[in-house]
């Protein structure tokens, strides 16, 4: 392994904007064009990390407008396998207040417009039942027991369009739904992961309660980043720490996302495999 190479991708969402000093950064070209930055390379824990934050350093990218098919290709070409994912969620339950650390297991996609796959040409479907890792998110959940972090296991995110927050009504009808999480960014995110064979866990910090609980006005963006910041160490700590106890090799259904499948493009680092293992992906998808 490379300087300039890493196992392990982490992408940081609004206000996690770096993760360690003493990186070394690396500007990557991708056929969908340029990453929301450049990606900084570290080691942390014996193990090498590529970091980049979604929206840019600076948070020039709205969430509309990150390129991500561009963030995910960059972290594969590198060597990326697996993701950790933190960003900022509203709550859609009282009783996920703010503060409050969530490792969601679903998601539901209410964007409109956004680029949501690789494969534009030639039928590639990939298994998305579960849209993240088992292994990592039995990790980082066993990292924050073992971490004294107060982690709530499970919960569907709800991801909008944003750059708007909900409107009452919407919030509300979310909530009804049994959602527990509402973002703006963790799709198509996650999906172009699965689409590249890549693990990929978010980890959710609750910001705000969202508008359809009746609290206050609504919610207001200089409140979600105050409290974003406030919480960040507690993340950060997190993240660093789930580092160590992500597995070396990687037995997941992520793995054989693309089993059987005929690629119309060449996946950096990708050795197509046989369609005898594709059947028990697909069949333990769907059960």
């Amino acid at each position: 392994m490379n300087a300039y190479s890493a196992e392990i991708g982490i992408i940081g969402g609004s206000g996690f904007y770096s993760l360690v000093e003493n990186t070394r950064e690396i500007a990557v070209s991708t056929p969908y064009g340029e990453p929301s930055d450049p990606l900084a390379i570290a080691e942390i824990s014996g193990r090498r990390v590529a970091f980049l934050p979604r929206h840019g350093r600076d948070h020039r990218h709205p969430p509309h407008r990150i390129n991500y098919r561009a963030n995910l290709w960059a972290l594969r070409s590198v060597g990326v396998r697996q993701i950790l994912a933190p960003c900022a969620v509203g709550s859609l339950r009282p009783e996920l207040g703010p503060g409050a650390v969530v490792v969601p297991d679903q998601l539901v996609d209410r964007t409109s417009g956004r680029t949501q796959t690789f494969y534009d040409v030639s039928a590639v479907h990939v298994p998305f039942a579960d849209p993240y890792c088992p292994e990592g998110r039995e990790t980082v959940l066993d990292v924050a027991m073992e971490t004294g972090e107060d982690c709530v296991d499970g919960g569907t995110m709800v991801v909008i369009e944003g750059p708007r927050f909900s409107s009452r009504a919407e919030s509300q009808w979310y909530a009804a739904q049994g959602w527990s999480l509402v973002n703006m960014t963790g799709h198509p995110e996650a999906v172009l992961a699965r689409e590249l064979a890549m693990c990929y866990v978010p980890i959710a910090m609750v910001t705000d309660l969202d508008a359809g609980l009746g609290v206050g006005s609504g919610v207001r963006q200089d409140e979600v980043f105050e409290i974003f910041h406030h919480n960040l160490a507690r993340l950060r700590t997190l993240v660093l720490s789930t580092v160590s106890g992500l597995p070396r090799e990687r037995t997941c259904l992520c793995v054989r996302a693309l089993d059987g499948v005929d690629l119309p493009l060449r996946i950096p680092g990708y050795a197509p495999q046989p369609a005898a293992t594709a059947s028990i992906a697909t069949s333990h998808s769907s059960s």
